[in-house]
């Protein structure tokens, strides 16, 4: 009995970031938040341009673009610097890396959604400065 509860809750707790469309198919990719210094300032930094960002509960949605074919290849993650400034509200550094070898030259919209639980500190909110966007936002918990 312990271990269906177990699973039940990790099953839930994946879903916390999906998005189903109006026929209850998936319409993004979940992503966890990487925290490292390292591939925060190593990861690969190909163009794109974020459109919009979203937090609802402990999800980043991130709507951008980027030139492309179709998306299918790049390789995607949100990385944390680990430095945690001192302010009120305390921030967060943030960068969208995005590796994109694709050599055609549509322009490809994506909306993904990062579980950003893992950026949580003392208090209940912290601001996340985005580097590659001109925007930040308010991470509420």
């Amino acid at each position: 009995m312990k271990r269906i509860l177990i699973l039940t809750l990790i099953g839930l707790a994946n879903l916390n970031c999906s998005n189903d469309d109006d026929n209850g198919n998936q319409n993004n990719r979940d992503f966890e938040t990487v925290i490292s210094a390292e591939q925060y300032e190593n990861a690969a930094s190909d163009q794109l341009t974020i459109n919009n960002l979203e937090i609802e509960n402990n999800c980043l949605k991130i709507n951008f673009s980027s030139g492309g074919c179709d998306g299918n290849s790049w390789e995607i993650k949100l990385i944390d610097s680990e430095d945690i400034l001192e302010s009120n509200p305390p921030q967060r550094n943030l960068r969208l890396s995005l590796k994109n070898e694709e050599a055609c030259l549509a322009l490809i919209t994506e909306e993904l959604t990062f579980d950003i639980s893992n950026l949580q500190i003392d208090g209940n909110q912290v601001l996340l400065n985005i580097t590659n966007s001109d925007e930040n936002i308010l991470y509420e918990y």
